[in-house]
């Protein structure tokens, strides 16, 4: 299982909201890049970002930050937040980035995602935002009324092969993820090749060994790091042991 440090950007900070609330808005960091380069010389391989604005305007004006942190940082980065046209996937892996996330376009275009995967493979994830079950989209402001295992077999039927899962009720709480629903969703795509990783709600190493346990490919911390409760470089060294 690999671990995804992440930075989420919002008017250019970073920044980390709680449970997905844009009031709670808290800036962690004073430079994203420099934050990046810690990650790296903690030992990550990937970068998990989020665009914030992009998730709640369908807007790129982050973009020179991603394409920043994949030219400078040494990381491979995943970028997700406003993906939702074949242009913008595009912009994003052309420019450097490694792995786009696409979210809301999953549930009202799921076209969108036939065609990138068709084009990109492995390149394209999708990002699977559920509270109480059911999909959220537009930056987490509306909610569907799709269940999150059903929308996450549709997508591993259309040859999606990561899935970025997040609870959202357990996002930025610190209160250990939802090993429930993640062994769930993991379960539920296996057979077609879909890797899960985990979003929301990681605080210690012990959270991290029952997501590896049960069969998750990922998971993305952020809140964990930067209060200080999970420490990046020796949960990457257990991680990678066990």
């Amino acid at each position: 299982m690999i671990i995804l440090p992440a930075i989420d950007i919002k008017d250019g900070n970073c920044v980390r909201l709680l449970k997905g609330d844009y009031n709670t808005v808290e800036k962690v960091a004073d430079c994203y890049l420099e934050t990046a380069e810690r990650f790296r010389a903690a030992g990550a391989r990937w970068v998990h970002m989020v665009d914030l604005d992009g998730a709640k305007e369908a807007s790129q004006k982050n973009k020179d930050i991603f394409f920043e942190t994949a030219k400078k940082s040494g990381l491979k980065v995943e970028v997700g937040g406003g993906i939702r046209s074949l242009e913008t996937v595009e912009m994003y892996l052309s420019g450097g980035i490694s792995r786009v996330i696409i979210g809301s376009a999953a549930v009202k275009n799921p076209g969108l995602i036939k065609t990138a995967v068709k084009e990109y493979g492995e390149r394209i994830a999708v990002g699977i935002d559920a509270r109480n079950g059911l999909v959220a989209s537009e930056g987490w402001l509306e909610t569907s009324n799709v269940n999150y295992l059903d929308l996450g077999i549709e997508m591993a039927k259309l040859g999606v092969k990561y899935i970025v899962f997040t609870d959202i009720d357990k996002d930025g709480t610190l209160s250990r993820p939802s090993h429930y629903k993640t062994k769930l969703i993991t379960e539920k795509t296996r057979a077609f090749g879909t890797n899960v990783i985990a979003s929301g709600g990681v605080k210690t190493i012990n959270n991290l060994l029952t997501l590896k346990k049960n069969g998750l490919y990922g998971a993305v911390c952020g809140k964990s790091i930067y209060s200080g409760n999970l420490d990046l470089k020796k949960a990457i060294k257990i991680i990678d042991g066990f």
